[in-house]
Protein backbone atom coordinates (compact mmCIF):
# COMPACT_ATOMS: atom_id res chain seq x y z
CA UNK A 1 0.00 0.00 0.00
CA UNK A 2 1.46 3.36 -0.96
CA UNK A 3 1.17 6.48 1.18
CA UNK A 4 -1.77 8.04 -0.68
CA UNK A 5 -3.73 4.79 -0.52
CA UNK A 6 -3.02 4.69 3.19
CA UNK A 7 -4.41 8.22 3.61
CA UNK A 8 -7.54 7.44 1.60
CA UNK A 9 -8.25 4.38 3.75
CA UNK A 10 -7.90 6.34 6.97
CA UNK A 11 -11.12 7.78 8.35
CA UNK A 12 -10.22 10.37 11.04
CA UNK A 13 -13.37 11.30 12.98
CA UNK A 14 -14.46 13.67 15.71
CA UNK A 15 -15.35 12.05 19.01
CA UNK A 16 -17.66 14.96 19.75
CA UNK A 17 -18.35 17.82 17.37
CA UNK A 18 -20.27 20.94 18.30
CA UNK A 19 -21.52 23.10 15.44
CA UNK A 20 -19.59 26.34 15.05
CA UNK A 21 -20.89 29.69 13.81
CA UNK A 22 -18.32 29.68 11.01
CA UNK A 23 -19.82 27.85 8.05
CA UNK A 24 -17.83 26.61 5.05
CA UNK A 25 -19.12 27.53 1.56
CA UNK A 26 -20.36 24.49 -0.33
CA UNK A 27 -18.76 25.44 -3.65
CA UNK A 28 -15.32 26.58 -4.73
CA UNK A 29 -11.83 26.05 -3.36
CA UNK A 30 -11.38 27.13 0.26
CA UNK A 31 -8.56 28.28 2.49
CA UNK A 32 -9.68 27.69 6.07
CA UNK A 33 -7.23 29.50 8.31
CA UNK A 34 -6.90 30.57 11.91
CA UNK A 35 -4.79 30.48 15.03
CA UNK A 36 -3.58 27.11 16.29
CA UNK A 37 -6.06 25.46 18.63
CA UNK A 38 -9.10 27.23 17.15
CA UNK A 39 -10.76 24.01 15.93
CA UNK A 40 -9.96 24.03 12.20
CA UNK A 41 -9.36 20.28 11.94
CA UNK A 42 -12.58 19.50 13.83
CA UNK A 43 -14.72 21.55 11.46
CA UNK A 44 -13.06 19.84 8.48
CA UNK A 45 -13.54 16.33 9.87
CA UNK A 46 -17.21 17.10 10.44
CA UNK A 47 -17.50 18.19 6.81
CA UNK A 48 -15.82 14.97 5.63
CA UNK A 49 -18.24 12.84 7.65
CA UNK A 50 -21.02 13.96 5.29
CA UNK A 51 -19.11 13.14 2.07
CA UNK A 52 -18.78 9.89 0.12
CA UNK A 53 -15.79 8.02 1.55
CA UNK A 54 -14.33 6.87 -1.77
CA UNK A 55 -14.46 10.41 -3.20
CA UNK A 56 -12.38 12.19 -0.57
CA UNK A 57 -8.70 12.35 0.28
CA UNK A 58 -7.59 13.91 3.57
CA UNK A 59 -3.86 14.52 4.08
CA UNK A 60 -2.43 15.81 7.32
CA UNK A 61 0.74 17.59 6.17
CA UNK A 62 2.16 17.20 9.70
CA UNK A 63 1.75 13.42 9.65
CA UNK A 64 5.05 11.81 10.78
CA UNK A 65 4.94 9.50 7.75
CA UNK A 66 5.82 12.54 5.64
CA UNK A 67 9.07 13.25 7.50
CA UNK A 68 11.01 10.79 5.31
CA UNK A 69 8.54 10.74 2.44
CA UNK A 70 7.40 13.56 0.23
CA UNK A 71 4.26 14.10 -1.81
CA UNK A 72 4.81 15.35 -5.35
CA UNK A 73 2.06 17.27 -7.13
CA UNK A 74 2.29 15.01 -10.19
CA UNK A 75 1.93 11.84 -8.09
CA UNK A 76 -0.98 13.38 -6.18
CA UNK A 77 -2.68 14.39 -9.45
CA UNK A 78 -2.35 10.88 -10.87
CA UNK A 79 -3.88 9.39 -7.72
CA UNK A 80 -6.78 11.89 -7.80
CA UNK A 81 -7.50 11.13 -11.46
CA UNK A 82 -7.17 7.36 -11.09
CA UNK A 83 -9.42 7.17 -8.01
CA UNK A 84 -11.85 9.87 -9.12
CA UNK A 85 -11.30 11.96 -6.00
CA UNK A 86 -13.61 14.97 -5.91
CA UNK A 87 -12.59 16.51 -2.56
CA UNK A 88 -8.99 16.96 -1.43
CA UNK A 89 -8.13 18.38 2.01
CA UNK A 90 -4.58 19.45 2.87
CA UNK A 91 -4.55 20.04 6.63
CA UNK A 92 -1.75 21.82 8.55
CA UNK A 93 -0.45 23.16 5.24
CA UNK A 94 2.31 25.75 5.13
CA UNK A 95 3.10 28.08 2.24
CA UNK A 96 5.09 26.41 -0.57
CA UNK A 97 4.86 22.84 0.74
CA UNK A 98 3.75 22.06 -2.82
CA UNK A 99 5.01 23.97 -5.88
CA UNK A 100 1.55 23.67 -7.43
CA UNK A 101 -1.83 22.49 -6.17
CA UNK A 102 -3.39 19.56 -8.03
CA UNK A 103 -6.51 19.94 -10.12
CA UNK A 104 -9.52 18.58 -8.24
CA UNK A 105 -13.22 19.38 -8.14
CA UNK A 106 -12.96 20.88 -4.64
CA UNK A 107 -9.77 21.71 -2.72
CA UNK A 108 -9.65 22.78 0.92
CA UNK A 109 -6.32 23.97 2.31
CA UNK A 110 -6.11 24.42 6.09
CA UNK A 111 -3.47 26.85 7.37
CA UNK A 112 -2.64 29.06 10.33
CA UNK A 113 -2.16 32.16 8.19
CA UNK A 114 -4.21 33.04 5.10
CA UNK A 115 -2.67 31.89 1.82
CA UNK A 116 -1.44 34.51 -0.62
CA UNK A 117 -3.13 32.64 -3.50
CA UNK A 118 -6.24 34.63 -4.49
CA UNK A 119 -7.94 31.61 -6.12
CA UNK A 120 -9.13 30.37 -2.74
CA UNK A 121 -12.12 31.69 -0.85
CA UNK A 122 -10.63 32.65 2.53
CA UNK A 123 -12.54 31.55 5.66
CA UNK A 124 -11.13 32.56 9.03
CA UNK A 125 -11.89 30.52 12.14
CA UNK A 126 -11.47 32.19 15.52
CA UNK A 127 -11.43 30.36 18.85
CA UNK A 128 -14.79 30.12 20.61
CA UNK A 129 -16.86 33.15 21.41
CA UNK A 130 -19.07 33.05 24.52
CA UNK A 131 -22.14 31.62 22.78
CA UNK A 132 -20.10 28.89 21.12
CA UNK A 133 -18.49 28.10 24.44
CA UNK A 134 -21.92 27.64 26.03
CA UNK A 135 -22.83 25.21 23.22
CA UNK A 136 -19.72 23.18 24.03
CA UNK A 137 -20.59 23.36 27.72
CA UNK A 138 -24.16 22.13 27.31
CA UNK A 139 -22.89 19.28 25.14
CA UNK A 140 -20.77 18.05 28.04
CA UNK A 141 -23.50 18.78 30.64
CA UNK A 142 -21.47 21.27 32.65
CA UNK A 143 -23.81 24.27 32.92
CA UNK A 144 -21.33 26.52 34.67
CA UNK A 145 -21.59 29.48 32.31
CA UNK A 146 -19.47 32.55 32.88
CA UNK A 147 -17.24 31.08 35.62
CA UNK A 148 -16.39 28.08 33.48
CA UNK A 149 -15.66 30.38 30.50
CA UNK A 150 -13.37 32.50 32.65
CA UNK A 151 -11.42 29.48 33.81
CA UNK A 152 -11.31 27.54 30.53
CA UNK A 153 -11.01 30.30 27.93
CA UNK A 154 -11.81 30.09 24.24
CA UNK A 155 -9.91 27.03 22.99
CA UNK A 156 -12.32 24.21 22.05
CA UNK A 157 -10.15 21.50 23.62
CA UNK A 158 -10.35 23.35 26.98
CA UNK A 159 -14.13 23.74 26.79
CA UNK A 160 -14.39 19.94 26.66
CA UNK A 161 -12.05 19.32 29.60
CA UNK A 162 -13.21 21.44 32.57
CA UNK A 163 -11.80 19.10 35.22
CA UNK A 164 -8.31 18.83 33.72
CA UNK A 165 -7.85 22.32 32.30
CA UNK A 166 -4.27 22.79 33.56
CA UNK A 167 -3.19 19.44 32.13
CA UNK A 168 -4.82 20.15 28.75
CA UNK A 169 -3.32 23.65 28.69
CA UNK A 170 0.12 22.19 29.38
CA UNK A 171 -0.29 19.67 26.55
CA UNK A 172 -1.38 22.42 24.16
CA UNK A 173 1.55 24.65 25.19
CA UNK A 174 4.11 21.88 24.71
CA UNK A 175 2.68 20.42 21.49
CA UNK A 176 1.68 23.58 19.61
CA UNK A 177 4.86 25.61 20.20
CA UNK A 178 8.55 24.76 19.93
CA UNK A 179 11.00 25.44 22.76
CA UNK A 180 11.99 28.94 21.64
CA UNK A 181 8.37 29.92 21.01
CA UNK A 182 7.47 28.71 24.50
CA UNK A 183 10.11 30.97 26.03
CA UNK A 184 8.90 33.94 24.00
CA UNK A 185 5.29 33.28 25.04
CA UNK A 186 6.32 33.37 28.69
CA UNK A 187 7.88 36.80 28.13
CA UNK A 188 4.77 38.01 26.29
CA UNK A 189 2.51 36.72 29.08
CA UNK A 190 4.46 38.76 31.63
CA UNK A 191 3.63 41.90 29.63
CA UNK A 192 0.12 40.90 28.56
CA UNK A 193 -2.16 43.98 28.02
CA UNK A 194 0.82 46.37 28.27
CA UNK A 195 1.80 48.92 25.61
CA UNK A 196 4.83 47.49 23.82
CA UNK A 197 7.05 47.78 20.76
CA UNK A 198 8.80 44.79 19.18
CA UNK A 199 12.13 46.30 20.27
CA UNK A 200 10.95 46.32 23.89
CA UNK A 201 9.89 42.68 23.59
CA UNK A 202 13.36 41.83 22.27
CA UNK A 203 14.97 43.69 25.18
CA UNK A 204 12.86 41.77 27.72
CA UNK A 205 13.48 38.44 25.96
CA UNK A 206 17.26 38.65 25.70
CA UNK A 207 17.46 39.22 29.46
CA UNK A 208 15.85 35.78 30.01
CA UNK A 209 17.14 33.52 27.22
CA UNK A 210 19.51 33.40 24.26
CA UNK A 211 17.70 34.83 21.26
CA UNK A 212 18.70 36.53 18.03
CA UNK A 213 17.07 39.78 17.01
CA UNK A 214 16.25 38.41 13.55
CA UNK A 215 14.49 35.35 14.99
CA UNK A 216 12.48 37.39 17.48
CA UNK A 217 11.34 40.01 14.95
CA UNK A 218 10.42 37.26 12.47
CA UNK A 219 8.52 35.27 15.11
CA UNK A 220 6.63 38.33 16.40
CA UNK A 221 5.60 39.00 12.79
CA UNK A 222 4.40 35.42 12.36
CA UNK A 223 2.62 35.44 15.74
CA UNK A 224 0.89 38.68 14.71
CA UNK A 225 -0.15 37.33 11.31
CA UNK A 226 -1.52 34.17 12.91
CA UNK A 227 -3.11 36.26 15.69
CA UNK A 228 -1.35 34.43 18.51
CA UNK A 229 -0.77 37.99 19.69
CA UNK A 230 -2.70 41.11 18.78
CA UNK A 231 -1.55 44.70 18.83
CA UNK A 232 -4.17 47.44 19.26
CA UNK A 233 -3.49 51.05 18.31
CA UNK A 234 -4.06 53.71 20.96
CA UNK A 235 -5.82 57.03 20.32
CA UNK A 236 -4.51 58.49 23.57
CA UNK A 237 -1.05 57.01 24.11
CA UNK A 238 1.24 57.00 21.07
CA UNK A 239 4.21 55.03 22.45
CA UNK A 240 3.72 51.37 21.57
CA UNK A 241 0.52 49.39 21.06
CA UNK A 242 -1.49 47.35 23.54
CA UNK A 243 -0.44 43.71 23.22
CA UNK A 244 -2.84 40.85 23.91
CA UNK A 245 -2.35 37.09 23.82
CA UNK A 246 -5.09 35.38 21.82
CA UNK A 247 -6.72 33.55 24.75
CA UNK A 248 -7.19 35.09 28.21
CA UNK A 249 -7.09 31.75 30.04
CA UNK A 250 -3.91 30.73 28.20
CA UNK A 251 -2.28 34.04 29.17
CA UNK A 252 -3.22 33.44 32.79
CA UNK A 253 -1.82 29.90 32.66
CA UNK A 254 1.58 31.31 31.61
CA UNK A 255 1.79 33.80 34.49
CA UNK A 256 1.47 33.90 38.27
CA UNK A 257 -1.07 36.10 40.02
CA UNK A 258 -2.66 37.77 37.03
CA UNK A 259 -5.38 40.16 38.31
CA UNK A 260 -8.97 39.41 37.38
CA UNK A 261 -9.38 42.82 35.73
CA UNK A 262 -6.69 41.90 33.17
CA UNK A 263 -8.54 38.69 32.29
CA UNK A 264 -11.82 40.56 32.03
CA UNK A 265 -10.28 43.34 29.93
CA UNK A 266 -8.80 40.78 27.53
CA UNK A 267 -12.08 38.87 27.36
CA UNK A 268 -13.82 42.03 26.14
CA UNK A 269 -11.13 42.96 23.62
CA UNK A 270 -11.09 39.47 22.12
CA UNK A 271 -14.89 39.39 21.92
CA UNK A 272 -14.80 42.64 19.91
CA UNK A 273 -12.22 41.24 17.52
CA UNK A 274 -14.09 37.97 17.02
CA UNK A 275 -17.17 39.99 16.11
CA UNK A 276 -15.07 41.99 13.61
CA UNK A 277 -15.52 45.26 15.47
CA UNK A 278 -12.52 47.52 14.89
CA UNK A 279 -11.30 49.25 18.04
CA UNK A 280 -8.51 51.41 19.39
CA UNK A 281 -7.65 51.81 23.02
CA UNK A 282 -8.14 55.12 24.79
CA UNK A 283 -5.16 54.76 27.11
CA UNK A 284 -6.33 52.84 30.18
CA UNK A 285 -9.88 54.15 29.78
CA UNK A 286 -11.34 51.47 27.49
CA UNK A 287 -11.84 50.62 23.82
CA UNK A 288 -13.19 52.99 21.15
CA UNK A 289 -15.03 51.62 18.10
CA UNK A 290 -15.21 53.15 14.63
CA UNK A 291 -18.66 54.48 15.65
CA UNK A 292 -17.17 56.42 18.59
CA UNK A 293 -18.56 54.07 21.20
CA UNK A 294 -16.37 53.75 24.27
CA UNK A 295 -16.43 50.31 25.90
CA UNK A 296 -15.23 50.24 29.50
CA UNK A 297 -14.38 46.98 31.32
CA UNK A 298 -15.66 47.42 34.90
CA UNK A 299 -16.53 43.98 36.26
CA UNK A 300 -17.75 44.87 39.76
CA UNK A 301 -17.91 48.66 39.93
CA UNK A 302 -21.13 50.24 41.20
CA UNK A 303 -23.22 52.84 39.43
CA UNK A 304 -22.24 55.48 42.00
CA UNK A 305 -18.53 54.84 41.58
CA UNK A 306 -18.71 54.88 37.77
CA UNK A 307 -20.78 58.06 37.78
CA UNK A 308 -18.09 59.88 39.78
CA UNK A 309 -15.34 58.63 37.47
CA UNK A 310 -17.38 59.56 34.42
CA UNK A 311 -17.75 63.11 35.69
CA UNK A 312 -13.99 63.36 36.17
CA UNK A 313 -13.24 61.99 32.68
CA UNK A 314 -16.05 63.77 30.86
CA UNK A 315 -13.77 66.36 29.25
CA UNK A 316 -11.60 63.52 27.89
CA UNK A 317 -14.63 61.83 26.38
CA UNK A 318 -15.67 65.09 24.70
CA UNK A 319 -12.15 65.68 23.38
CA UNK A 320 -12.13 62.31 21.61
CA UNK A 321 -15.68 62.59 20.27
CA UNK A 322 -17.21 59.78 22.30
CA UNK A 323 -20.91 59.45 21.42
CA UNK A 324 -21.89 56.50 23.57
CA UNK A 325 -20.39 54.69 26.58
CA UNK A 326 -21.01 51.01 27.29
CA UNK A 327 -19.80 49.63 30.62
CA UNK A 328 -19.29 45.86 30.61
CA UNK A 329 -19.75 44.23 34.02
CA UNK A 330 -19.98 40.73 35.45
CA UNK A 331 -23.58 41.05 36.67
CA UNK A 332 -24.61 44.71 37.08
CA UNK A 333 -27.22 46.62 35.06
CA UNK A 334 -27.57 50.42 35.22
CA UNK A 335 -27.63 53.50 33.02
CA UNK A 336 -27.33 57.25 33.32
CA UNK A 337 -26.54 60.32 31.23
CA UNK A 338 -24.14 63.23 31.63
CA UNK A 339 -25.28 66.12 29.45
CA UNK A 340 -26.11 64.33 26.15
CA UNK A 341 -23.75 61.40 26.62
CA UNK A 342 -25.52 58.16 27.55
CA UNK A 343 -23.86 55.50 29.73
CA UNK A 344 -25.21 51.95 29.93
CA UNK A 345 -23.87 49.04 31.98
CA UNK A 346 -24.50 45.46 30.81
CA UNK A 347 -23.31 42.06 32.08
CA UNK A 348 -20.76 40.41 29.80
CA UNK A 349 -23.06 37.58 28.74
CA UNK A 350 -25.74 40.02 27.49
CA UNK A 351 -23.25 42.44 25.94
CA UNK A 352 -21.44 39.73 23.95
CA UNK A 353 -24.70 38.43 22.47
CA UNK A 354 -25.83 41.95 21.51
CA UNK A 355 -22.52 42.56 19.73
CA UNK A 356 -22.83 39.31 17.82
CA UNK A 357 -26.40 40.11 16.74
CA UNK A 358 -25.33 43.61 15.65
CA UNK A 359 -22.57 42.14 13.49
CA UNK A 360 -24.94 39.65 11.82
CA UNK A 361 -27.48 42.39 11.17
CA UNK A 362 -24.87 44.56 9.44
Amino acid sequence: MNLLEYYQNQRPVNDLYVIRKTQLPLKGDLNLYGVRGSGKTSIILDLLSHEEEDKILYIDMEDPNLIFNSIETSTLQQFIDRNRITLLVLDHYREEMLPLFPNVEKLIVVTRIALVDKVFTPVELFPLDYEEFLAFESSSSQNRGFNHFLRSGTLPLLARSPKNSSRVMKTFFQSAFDNQEQKLLLILAQHHTKHLTTHQIYTFAKEKFKVSKDWLYRTIKLFTEEKIILFIDDKYQKSGKKMLIFDFAFAKYLTIGQPFIIQFDTMIALALMKHHINVQTLGIHGYVTDHNELIIPAPFESEESLWVKSQNKFSLYKKYGIEKVTIVTVANHYEYSIEKLHFEALPFDEWSVINDESREAS
